[in-house]
């Protein structure tokens, strides 16, 4: 039977909770205040970037505090070449996991192994459509597991174990790299596929 992996929502939901609490404090705190997404942002713990990616203007964040919805994680956007489509994506796991909720989350996940396979499917799951978008243009196709060691794994250990902050150049220079290596569409001879370990959706664990 085909196994399907899970998109786990918990990254995306504990940010969105942060923020639509931080908006509700502030209009408790001072209901003359004039709310700004820099304002909601820093009272939530994440960065401007992510409120804008995620509700793309201050209208629609109140709109959406007022109905309690929560966006869905999306399937990350189609930007007509490989090497963008990762930086971006890569860009947005950044700000998400270097936010509060973000960073709670993550040393929760840490110490769960179960959690910690299901985000590890979600992260993977994402590559593997990138890697078969990339196919379907006729570009080169790197191995997931490749991308995972060498953009993912170092953005982890340098926010959670050094307490770093990743900048934009940085990313941009993990992906540089991870493309321009001779090994990168080649899979892991000597190591099992992060796909064999996470967590799916029909698992009768």
């Amino acid at each position: 039977m085909a196994r399907t992996l899970i998109r786990p929502g918990g990254r995306s939901e504990r940010i969105q909770i942060a923020v639509h609490q931080a908006v509700r404090a502030l209009m408790a705190e001072n209901p003359e205040c004039e709310l700004t997404i820099p304002l909601v942002a820093e009272r939530a713990e994440v960065p401007p970037s992510t409120i804008y990616r995620r509700w793309e203007s201050l209208p629609k964040l109140l709109e959406d505090v007022a109905s309690e919805r929560f966006l869905p994680d999306s399937v990350p956007r189609d930007t007509g070449a490989f090497r963008s489509d990762l930086e971006l994506w890569l860009e947005q796991l950044v700000d998400d996991i270097s936010s509060g909720p973000g960073h709670v989350l993550l040393r929760e996940r840490l110490t769960n192994v179960r959690v910690a396979q299901t985000a590890a499917g979600y992260a993977f799951q994402n590559l593997v459509c990138l890697c078969d978008r990339c196919e379907g243009r006729g570009e080169v196709v790197p191995d997931p597991d490749r991308l995972m060691d060498m953009i993912v794994a170092p953005i982890i250990y340098r926010i959670f174990f050094t307490g770093q902050q990743i900048s934009k150049a940085y990313q941009v220079e993990l992906v540089s790299n991870a493309l321009s290596s001779q090994a990168m569409t080649h899979p892991f001879t000597n190591q099992p596929s992060i796909r064999d370990y996470v967590l799916y959706e029909n698992d009768p664990q």
